[in-house]
């Protein structure tokens, strides 16, 4: 049976939780605003009672209470003083507070506050009053000590209140400076406000917030809920019910779809899924045709790849009864089939021909042009003839019928087995590494000439080198060089290099299955975009005449 009581869950859970994220957010911002103007409110007070017992205080004489050589006993100018703090401070709030006002003068070399007067002494027992005495040195609390000292040092109040903790417990304290008559600053005057007793006030508003916040907001959701279910869910329901019946019974039921249409977003999902089962029945029908032809074309490519391989040499060891040569050759196509090729074959008994080619673009096209050209290179490749020659005469015959503009770069070589003498010509193909025992493998620098197919009547010129016994050539295309990563970095010339001087003790066919690791290793899970073509050839001694 189809249920739908998932999506009310999420939508009542998704809601409550929002709803409850909302009041928490809300109650704690006005917590905090409302915490900080009342620590406020009660700090401004706290130097209300300040300035006023400050009016009481002389300032020319009360350090003199405390100096140690001219101190002066308790007298009536300080029992005044005393009594008129204490008036103020037992008419005021901080009395039933259980606060303090008292004057002192902080130290730094001791970090400590030297006791002048503290109000609380007026109704200490005789144990407590050692506590308020004149001289009793309190040390000057970690969050307190700069606040202090910048009301000493500067004459000036601190801008903004501040909660310390004392041995009384956390206050907020108002610190006046206490001037004489040269206005210069001499003790200070500190009213404290208890902070434990305001934040027991702050915790009930808390609660009393939370409390109304979250009854209003969850009777609203519910209400939103509710609504939400008869304008919104069933209607959804309905449509989805639809959906899945047409998915089980694949019939087409216009009866839910015209009791569900309206002219808002749910009609248009309406409409969406009444076009949507009409269009599967159409799509169902042509996959199913698309389908076929397409296993079929699969079938063709498969025979083509097969077909394409079996044209390279793919038999190794190629020639099993030389000894005075190694070759090994490997093509990895990016598609089905690829444009890339490589060939090798005996001209006579000591002219060994290597062809490496790359053509433009991909796939069929590029499969069936590669054909063409070698093809073409090889029946023009003979004893005796020069190899700028042969490529001429091939571009001029692959210009004759290149309707699709396609072009080759190529490679070809042909190494006398007796003398060494190694005949190449390039047409814009990469520069090939040579090894020598001497040098290790390098990249041979040679002109790269005009593409094939590229233009027609290109005169193409070849070169030579002396390849001693021993010595190696490994060419490739540019699928080699330009294989990236999922970064798009290039594998590059110099990792090229550097993994194919690691291979000079191997085999060609081991050093080929060297660089493919390396290759795979740097690209990763990248897709390979070119055809991979590689081909060394070792020449291991001479032939005897």
């Amino acid at each position: 049976m189809f249920k739908f009581k998932r999506i009310n869950t999420k939508l009542a859970i998704f809601c409550y939780v929002l709803a409850a994220l909302i009041c928490t957010a809300t109650c704690i911002v006005g917590y905090y605003y409302f915490r900080n103007n009342i620590y406020k409110t009660y700090n401004d007070f706290a130097y209300q009672i300040g300035e006023i017992s400050l009016s009481y205080v002389d300032g020319d004489t009360i350090t003199s209470y405390i100096d140690t050589e001219n101190k002066r006993e308790i007298d009536e100018k300080y029992e005044t003083m005393a009594q008129n703090i204490y008036k103020i401070y037992k008419n005021s709030s901080l009395y039933e507070r259980k606060s303090g006002i008292y004057i002192c003068v902080p130290s730094r070399e001791t970090m400590t506050l030297t006791n002048i007067f503290d109000v609380r002494i007026m109704e200490a027992d005789e144990e407590t009053k050692k506590a308020f005495e004149i001289g009793v040195q309190d040390p000057i609390g970690v969050d307190n000590t700069e606040n202090s000292f910048a009301v000493f040092e500067t004459g000036e109040r601190v801008d903004d209140y501040f909660i310390h903790e004392t041995k009384f417990g956390y206050n907020s304290s108002a610190i006046l400076p206490i001037k004489n008559s040269k206005g210069e600053v001499v003790a200070q005057l500190v009213a404290d406000m208890p902070i434990p007793m305001l934040n027991e006030i702050l915790g009930q508003y808390l609660l009393n917030i939370i409390g109304l916040t979250l009854l209003i907001v969850l009777v609203f959701v519910t209400i939103f809920i509710i609504l939400m279910q008869y304008d919104l869910i069933k209607p959804i329901k309905n449509v989805a019910g639809e959906a899945k019946r047409f998915t089980e019974s694949d019939i087409e039921n216009t009866t839910v779809i015209e009791k569900t249409k309206r002219n808002d977003e749910i009609g248009l999902l309406v409409n969406s899924v009444s076009q949507m089962e009409t269009d599967i029945k159409h799509y169902v029908k042509d996959i199913t045709e698309v389908t076929a032809e397409k296993e079929r074309i699969g079938a063709e490519l498969d025979v083509a790849k097969n077909i394409q391989a079996s044209m390279l040499p793919c038999i190794f060891p190629p020639f099993p009864e030389r000894d005075d040569f190694d070759i090994y050759a490997t093509m990895t196509p990016a598609k089905e089939v690829g444009g890339d090729f490589y060939d090798f074959f005996m001209i006579d008994n000591r002219h060994l021909a290597i062809v490496m080619a790359d053509v433009s673009g991909k796939g069929i096209p590029a499969a069936l042009f590669m054909v063409i050209g070698k093809t073409l290179i090889k029946d023009h490749t003979g004893q005796g003839r020069d190899l700028g020659d042969v490529f001429s005469e091939v571009n001029n015959l692959l210009c004759e019928s290149n309707s699709q503009e396609l072009f080759i770069t190529a490679f070809e070589g042909v190494l006398d087995l007796v003398t060494g003498e190694f005949r190449f010509v390039n047409a814009g193909h990469e520069m090939p590494f040579i090894y020598k025992k001497s040098e290790g493998y390098k990249p041979y620098k040679i002109n790269h000439g005009f593409v094939l197919a590229g233009m027609e009547n290109m005169k193409y010129k070849s070169g030579v080198l002396n390849l001693e016994p021993g010595d190696r050539l490994f060419q490739y295309t540019d699928g080699v060089t330009e294989a990236t990563d999922k970064n798009e970095n290039l594998y590059g010339m110099g990792r090229l290099e550097d993994i194919l001087n690691k291979c000079i003790d191997k085999t060609p066919k081991d050093t080929l299955l060297a660089v493919k690791e390396d290759i795979d290793a740097f690209v990763g899970e990248a897709p390979q975009f070119d055809d991979i073509t590689m081909l060394c050839v070792e020449y291991k001694k001479k032939l005897a005449e």
